[in-house]
């Protein structure tokens, strides 16, 4: 195999930090070093969408595109698309103690909009 690097075998020395532990703790470490993993990722999505990645959303929620399209503008419209559409719709849903579906077509249907202001811009997050 002419030209490939060989990767020197180090796992016995890579390991010596972890060999002590039990497998809870393993567990423990493991989802610790994941969330730093994560966490910067967190941080980007909320601070960067675009009504594509929004309207994207929706459609894996069930909506159709001729109904995540409204929802996302109305969400544009009122400063709320840094939420997350989604977000929104999923928020009625559990204010409101309704399905995800009854929300979303609330919100189409111009309701909901005064509670998600409340809600988002009131300081209620």
């Amino acid at each position: 195999m002419k030209g490939y690097l060989k990767r020197e075998d180090d796992f016995s020395t890579r390991r010596v930090h972890l060999k002590e532990l039990t497998n809870d703790e393993l567990k423990g470490k493991f989802w610790e070093l994941a969330e730093k993993l994560v966490d910067p990722m967190i941080d980007l999505a909320k601070t960067h969408t675009t009504p594509s990645i929004e309207r994207s959303i929706l459609l894996r929620m069930g909506f159709s595109s001729l109904e995540a399209n409204p929802l996302v503008e109305g969400a544009i419209d009122r400063g709320l698309i840094g939420k997350g559409v989604g977000h929104l719709v999923y928020r009625v849903s559990k204010e409101k103690n309704i399905s995800i579906r009854e929300a979303g077509e609330g919100m189409l249907e111009g309701k909901y909009w005064d509670l998600l202001m409340e809600i988002f811009k009131g300081g209620k997050k």
